[in-house]
């Protein structure tokens, strides 16, 4: 996979069906097709061999590693408790595009699992959070110092319960609050207006990467705006390069080629200094106002 850069051109052609891209590494046994609109990518079997072996399924209670749970901050009044193994440092926060978080924990999986389980029914927050939720609000977010302050007040909340909110054989962590705007380039871009809904046959997906935060890439397109790539509804389609914008990511590199989208298809991304101007680009596939729902006609 290739390494996407703020200010580069992304472009293609979606070919074709989307079908199941298997599960743990294994092809779908039926080939089975998929709706467009799905961000899993999967047939219903596929998804539930491959959540079965996840670690919010708990079934790896034996798992020896170290875990640690995290407080996430994705706008005002929004935010989660969640758990991610420690070797993978912050990148289950920056693939769910958390503007903000700070550690409270670490230690084995099953007392970060208690931890987080108590600490979401005592703060009053839920186990996961939309991406159209965060989309809505990611174009107007407070100021570093006001997201700061708010995760601080909630780490306070958390050392002020009794026991820390967790068991002892969970090791506390000192408040850290990071902040990573700047690594998605949220803070220095126009807000989305749109998102895409899906891809169809022959659809065409084009614009300059502005910014990035889990799996959404920014495009921005002339005359439409900044316009919201959920990468999750790649996957399993086949891809071609759109002519005379270079494709960085799931068709590979060559314009004249097509291939099947991997699993995973959101694309590392590498931060410089924003480019302004002339966007370019085109979208050819239905399009959904951010925050509203409403379908844009005419865009294919």
């Amino acid at each position: 996979m290739s390494v996407l850069a703020y200010g580069a051109g992304i472009g293609f052609r979606a070919l074709g069906e989307r079908h199941c891209v298997g599960a743990r590494g294994n092809v779908c046994p039926l080939g089975a097709v998929v709706p467009g609109r799905s961000t899993g990518g999967r047939c219903a079997e596929c998804a539930r061999l491959d959540r079965a072996h996840s670690v919010a399924a708990d079934t790896m209670a034996d798992d020896p590693r170290t875990y640690r749970v995290y407080l996430a901050w994705f706008g005002p009044g929004m935010v989660k408790v969640g758990i991610t193994g420690e070797d993978r440092g912050a990148a289950r926060l920056r693939e769910q595009g958390a503007v903000v978080f700070s550690w409270l924990g670490r230690g084995p999986l099953m007392a970060a699992r208690r931890t987080e389980e108590v600490l979401r029914a005592a703060l009053g927050v839920p186990d996961r959070i939309a991406y159209a939720r965060k989309r809505a609000v990611r174009g107007r977010l407070p100021g570093a110092e006001e997201r700061a302050a708010e995760v601080a007040e909630l780490y306070g909340r958390v050392a002020r319960l009794e026991g820390g909110g967790g068991p002892e054989s969970l090791e506390r962590l000192p408040l850290e609050v990071v902040d990573q705007a700047e690594l998605f380039g949220i803070d220095r871009t126009p807000a989305p207006v749109r998102s895409v809904r899906e891809l169809v046959d022959g659809g065409v997906v084009s614009g300059r990467l502005v910014a990035a935060a889990g799996p959404d890439l920014h495009l921005a397109v002339d005359g439409v705006g900044v316009v919201v790539l959920d990468t999750r509804l790649i996957t399993g389609w086949d891809l071609a390069a759109v002519p005379d914008v270079p494709v960085r990511a799931g068709a590979g590199s060559d314009a004249a080629a097509s291939a099947k989208a991997s699993p995973d298809a959101s694309a590392s991304v590498k931060a410089t200094p924003d480019a302004s101007g002339a966007s370019g680009g085109e979208m050819r596939v239905p399009l959904i106002d951010i925050g509203g729902g409403g379908v844009q006609g005419g865009l294919f």
